[in-house]
């Protein structure tokens, strides 16, 4: 396929009043050299260049009192706009995400499907927050990395793009890694361990030295499940309720 017709890569467009932020740790390691490589594409949208009057104002006292500030309609919607320009128009292959707090949580489910679209649109907000309009009329999903409160969405943001791009074909020099890591199969990952065999006076589990891959693979499941199980409860209900497990992970006849 010549390059006329080569597809575009998937991209990440961030709008953001930081774009000096980028591409940050995603320009290092396997991200950076897939960037590099062009694998993806990392865009950003200047919010303040849609500021309003001579100082660029992009935020506002909010409505109904209160503390802090709140960024514009009329400022990110033009924003969104420009950063729409050549995207698809179906949402589901190119989704505007706003990094929130009381955004639904963000999973590996979430990444694996984003990866398999044309891109994302990433709104990263600053102080109290995104007049209520502008994510209603573009129709802006909220996605949250967890309920703690960061100073703005930039970090967020890169940590929601990593995590998608990772899951790209070829931007991991091994595939089987994707499959076998935390989450690829509803629980936590086994524990790990490499050279030396013995480490103050802590040794290799012998199964794992033991080349018998059937066994290892029974070890390293049972692990996965004792360690989700104790540290997640949360994935463990999920996880037995879709395999017809009982509470205490026995297979239900």
């Amino acid at each position: 396929m010549d390059q006329a017709t080569s597809p575009a890569p998937w991209t990440a467009r961030v709008v953001t009043l930081f774009p000096e932020a980028f591409p940050g740790v995603l320009g290092l390691s396997l991200t950076g050299k897939a960037l590099a490589d062009g694998l993806w594409r990392l865009e950003t949208v200047d919010l303040r260049r849609f500021g309003i009057g001579r100082h660029r104002n992009v935020d506002d006292t909010p409505a109904g009192g209160g503390a802090g500030m709140v960024l514009r309609a009329d400022v990110v919607g033009p924003a969104l706009e420009a950063a729409a320009e050549g995207a698809p128009q179906e949402h589901a292959r190119w989704p505007v995400i706003y990094l929130s707090p009381r955004g639904r949580p963000f999973t590996q489910a979430m990444a694996q499907g984003w990866s398999r679209g044309a891109g994302l649109t990433l709104l990263a907000g600053r102080f109290e927050g995104v007049d209520e309009r502008v994510l209603e009329h573009f129709a802006v999903e909220e996605v949250s990395l967890g309920d703690f409160v960061l100073s703005g969405g930039e970090i967020a943001a890169m940590a929601l793009i990593d995590a998608t791009v990772r899951l790209i074909p070829r931007v991991l020099g091994n595939q089987a890694s994707v499959v076998e890591e935390s989450f690829a199969h509803g629980l936590l990952e086994h524990p790990q361990y490499t050279r030396p065999t013995v480490w103050e006076g802590r040794t290799i589990p012998e199964i794992l030295l033991s080349g018998h891959h059937a066994r290892i693979a029974a070890w390293q499941r049972a692990q996965a499940e004792a360690l989700t199980k104790q540290r997640r409860p949360d994935l463990w209900r999920a996880y037995r309720g879709t395999h017809g497990m009982d509470l205490d992970g026995d297979t239900e006849l």
